[in-house]
């Protein structure tokens, strides 16, 4: 359109003239309106990127919240910092779930045959001897009834004993254990704090209270000794208690019977018992609960026949039908009475502990 200039014909007629006129700025003549330049956009003109009436702006713009998100990872970074370093500043809070794990203190104690080993056929060797009741292998390791303590739920006191059960039949039934050929069964089912102690025992056993293959497993030398039957007889008990908010104590006594003859011997080769008598001390924090593994804090153990010389810290070293050994001891020991066990270093095998003839 012109500009707000007079209209090209001059002013119009009988209308007021000069400035004063307050609708001069709005009222427009016909030749004014011929005088307009119109131009009109066509369809196709104002379908075009630079026609559009309204500016297009993105579905969401990132500006207004850069601060917030600034913010929210800064705070995520602290955060994970500080929990890194109380990780590695403070691995373990009193209270929680693991409890460092003691060295196992163990006592061996071999026992000595008054007189002459007996032997006789494998068939009746076990019902002329005190095990003739004794169930087979793992049926005789039996679990106790339990119930919740003040800290222990019925289910955590369970899978403990379930445990020490498992170490039982691992370290004291498996042939290739008893045998000597592999002890990875065992191993397994310790506590981590453990194993350096477990295998300086197994690698180089002594007779010092803390390094006596003997002390966490039974085994005879295979070069002298056979099993005449794999199925073990066994007799014994559990007990359990905690010891604290997150420690439960669980013992067992349990004597083991086995039938030996010679190595390379055959089946017409009498055979005899062989009687250990095992008291082992477990500890189970939480964790050991959880994954199924255990903390071995005392072993007791009475093996025979033996001698009293014979060195049993690698090895257990029976006495097999027809053997006797001259050396003398103390009191008789009954491997199968349920009493306080005896701290004698060595004992003599009471003679009802052995098969009658």
């Amino acid at each position: 359109m012109a500009g707000r200039g007079e209209p090209p014909e001059g002013t119009p007629e009988g209308l007021p003239g000069g400035g004063e006129d307050e609708y001069r700025s709005v009222v427009f003549d016909e030749s004014f309106v011929r005088a307009a330049r119109l131009q009109e956009f066509s369809a196709q003109e104002r379908m075009r990127e630079h026609a559009r009436a309204v500016r297009s702006r993105p579905s969401w713009s990132f500006r207004p919240f850069t601060k917030q998100i600034v913010a929210l990872v800064v705070l995520l970074f602290v955060a994970f910092g500080t929990a890194v370093y109380m990780g590695l500043r403070h691995p373990y809070q009193p209270g929680g779930g693991s409890v460092a794990a003691e060295p196992l203190r163990m006592t061996v104690i071999p026992l000595a045959p008054q007189s002459v080993v007996p032997g006789i056929d494998v068939a009746r060797l076990f019902d002329r001897s005190p095990a003739a009741q004794f169930r087979t292998g793992a049926d005789g390791i039996n679990l106790p009834a339990v119930r919740r303590t003040a800290h222990f739920s019925e289910s955590q006191i369970i899978a403990g004993v379930t445990t020490a059960k498992e170490y039982l039949v691992q370290s004291s039934l498996d042939p290739q254990v008893l045998t000597g050929k592999s002890v990875h069964q065992v191993r397994a089912l310790l506590d981590p704090e453990l194993l350096t102690q477990f295998d300086q025992s197994i690698d180089n056993p002594a007779d010092d209270g803390r390094h006596a293959a003997t002390g966490w497993l039974v085994r005879f030398d295979p070069a002298k000794v056979a099993l005449a039957d794999t199925q073990v007889r066994v007799q014994g008990t559990f007990h359990y208690a905690e010891s604290g908010r997150d420690t439960l104590d669980v013992t067992s006594d349990h004597t083991f019977t086995y039938a030996l003859r010679p190595a390379g011997a055959g089946p017409d080769k009498a055979a005899s018992l062989f009687t250990v008598r095992r008291e082992l001390h477990f500890r189970f924090d939480r964790d050991d609960l959880r994954l199924h593994r255990v903390e071995l804090q005392f072993s007791y153990v009475e093996a025979g026949p033996q001698a009293c010389s014979a060195d049993v810290s690698a090895q257990l070293r029976p006495l097999l039908a027809g053997e006797r050994t001259s050396a003398t001891g103390p009191a008789g020991t009954d491997p199968y009475a349920t009493g306080p066990a005896t701290a004698a270093l060595c004992g003599t095998l009471a003679t009802s502990a052995q098969p009658t003839q």
